[in-house]
């Protein structure tokens, strides 16, 4: 990313009889597919990390910009008879001006509510003193954070978000940004990825409304609405009466229409069937 510094994993070999020549005054230098000595990267703003006696080569550019993109090739300078040019250990730098998203791991979220969720954001590394911070919105729960280094030695920051799938969180937008610090004065460069989640839960809050509300006269029309929250959402509802033990099925579907006589004074009672269960309300 442009304005922020680059660390390059970096390692060689050398011949037996070059070994004796390497000492802590050795110098890492980058070249470009030019052959220029990199004069985008001075002494001051590059630091070697890496311990060239035990021959690693490891290097920081800061302050990288979009025109310093470029092949390098690493050169070691021990100002005596060791000075090569190792034309295997090149790497290709392209500077973009923005820093890539985040990765969300699953990158869908579908679950049944009471289960533990984890989701896993990951981001690149790619400046190893100023990795980038992860910051989770909302706060669901707990989050551990953590350096992995990948296969090739570049480094990837990681935070795993651990809570417990509620009917609350279904819909909810759940972002991990990744915050870069930039080195050349420029605010911090946040990046953000989402995913939305869905929680399966059976329905809840179920109500009856009654229109018209109140008193009625005798066979007059009255109008039961049925309501439930449910993921997935209910597709089923039955209207029946109890008396006592007896349960007496009096219609189906989200409204009822019934004629208010001396014969519904028993309470008529909704209940709402998603997939696998159902509540019931009294009204």
């Amino acid at each position: 990313m442009s304005g922020s510094c680059l660390t390059i994993p970096c390692s060689f070999n050398l011949r037996n009889d070059l070994i004796k020549y390497l000492h802590t005054g050795c110098a890492a230098i980058w070249t470009r597919t030019d052959n220029r000595l990199t004069s985008g990267f001075p002494a001051q703003t590059t630091e070697q990390t890496g311990d060239l006696t035990k021959m690693d080569c490891t290097t920081t550019f800061n302050n990288m910009r979009t025109h310093d993109s470029s092949y390098y090739y690493f050169r070691l300078d021990c100002h005596n008879t060791l000075k090569e040019t190792f034309l295997n250990l090149y790497v290709n730098i392209l500077v973009k001006a923005d820093p890539p998203s985040p990765l969300l791991t699953p990158s869908t979220l579908e679950v049944e509510e009471g289960t533990t969720v984890n989701i896993t954001c990951s981001a690149p590394a790619p400046c190893e003193p100023h990795p980038p911070t992860l910051i989770w919105t909302p706060i669901l729960g707990k989050h551990q954070d953590r350096m992995q280094e990948e296969q090739d030695k570049t480094k990837v920051k990681i935070s795993t978000l651990t809570f417990t799938a509620s009917h609350h969180h279904d819909g909810e937008i759940i972002s991990c940004t990744a915050v870069y610090k930039k080195q050349d004065g420029i605010p911090d460069v946040p990046v953000t990825r989402s995913v939305t989640a869905a929680v399966l839960y059976s329905p809840k809050n179920t109500t009856v409304s009654v229109s018209p509300s109140g008193p009625v006269p005798e066979n007059s029309n009255v109008t039961l609405t049925c309501s439930s929250k449910a993921n997935p959402a209910v597709r089923n509802y039955t209207w029946y009466r109890t008396d006592g033990s007896r349960e007496t099925l009096i219609g189906t579907g989200h409204i009822l229409n019934i004629e208010a006589s001396k014969t519904h004074l028993k309470t008529p009672q909704c209940q709402s069937v998603p997939l696998v269960q159902y509540q019931k309300t009294v009204m």
